[in-house]
């Protein structure tokens, strides 16, 4: 399957979760369509289940496959899968790349990763699903630093993660090590997830 490319906001009405972070597409707090506010559906076990890891597939904006490669990976990891999966996809690169503030959204911090304009300990890397491991450092490239969209986004950064930490004259942040789940989106229940896979 491959990136969904619709409308966010109505994506994110429906999952009941602000994909973006900012919360500005939950405006309407009921699912979009004309009938969206009267709805009251019982969700069974496996609607839950399947929504929960889609919030959290288009939180990322990956793929099935990939996805489900990742909790795989996951789950060969000693310790607890879901909390171990949650890991993973923060220790991607597009997604560090977002936090540190290169960009105001995953998406646009993949689009900075895919062009070249992202570096991991001083070589471009190119690879948005990248596992960045705790220690490294993410930079731009000289020629990156210029770009309106990265001086904006830098300017616009409401908040940096206590995991990260960001050198304003280098231009750069490192990924100092693994978050806690404490840290991540508490919006999200990983073990609803881990069911569905294991189901």
């Amino acid at each position: 399957m491959s990136r969904y490319t619709g409308p966010k906001f109505k994506l994110s009405r429906r999952l009941g979760i602000s994909l973006s972070g900012n919360g500005k597409d939950l405006k309407r707090p009921f699912p979009p369509g004309q009938h969206g506010a009267n709805q009251r559906r019982k969700m069974s076990n496996y609607g839950m289940q399947l929504q929960e890891k889609q919030k959290l597939r288009h939180m990322y904006g990956l793929g099935e496959k990939q996805f489900r490669t990742l909790f795989s990976k996951a789950q060969k990891i000693q310790g607890i899968a879901g909390e171990n999966f949650m890991f993973l996809l923060e220790s991607r690169l597009d997604n560090l790349a977002y936090r540190i503030g290169f960009a105001n959204s995953r998406a646009g911090a993949r689009q900075l990763v895919s062009h070249g304009h992202i570096t991991v300990n001083g070589k471009k890397v190119d690879i948005a699903s990248y596992s960045v491991k705790p220690g490294d450092v993410i930079g731009l490239r000289e020629r990156s630093r210029s770009l309106s969209s990265v001086k904006e986004a830098i300017e616009n950064r409401s908040h940096l993660p206590a995991y990260v930490e960001y050198n304003e004259n280098a231009v750069e942040g490192k990924y100092i090590r693994l978050p806690e789940r404490s840290e991540l989106s508490q919006e999200i229940d990983e073990k609803q997830i881990v069911e569905f896979y294991n189901r």
